[in-house]
């Protein structure tokens, strides 16, 4: 069965792993990458009839324990600083965009997340380049 992890991370992909899909949890017996796509085998689904259960379910993860992924509801209400020290706002949105996602603050002001520096407790530092905010 193929299935889109959306990301690499290894956590997501590794046999162990559980990935919610159809109201249960199912398990990764093993996985390997195949183009840019998994081709995942779940614990307990040992054939084509069991493995329909899932044809065309979105499939979640739990959550990554990992400081280097972003949530993004961990970002709403945080207040967005410059490295140089300088605040730029409070982020009320985090919009899906196909190149990156990208901090909406409430003065309007958009931030790609690239620029981000570092997040968490309350505060989102980012490495603006010039003329970002210029209007």
């Amino acid at each position: 069965m193929y299935v889109d992890l959306s990301t690499d991370h290894p956590d997501r992909s590794a046999p162990g792993a559980r990935l919610w899909a159809a109201g249960q949890w199912f398990v990764i017996a093993k996985s390997k990458k195949q183009s840019d796509r998994w081709l995942v085998e779940f614990v307990g689904l040992v054939n084509r009839n069991d493995a329909q259960l899932l044809a065309n379910q979105d499939l979640y993860g739990e959550p990554i324990d990992d400081p280097a992924v972003s949530h993004k509801h961990e970002m709403i209400g945080s207040e967005v600083v410059g490295v140089n020290g300088a605040t730029y706002g409070i982020c009320v949105s985090v919009i899906d965009n196909p190149a990156h996602l990208i901090i909406e603050l409430d003065n309007g002001g958009l931030v790609p997340v690239p620029f981000v520096v570092s997040h968490g407790g309350g505060r989102i530092t980012i490495d603006p380049p010039d003329g970002l905010f210029d209007k």
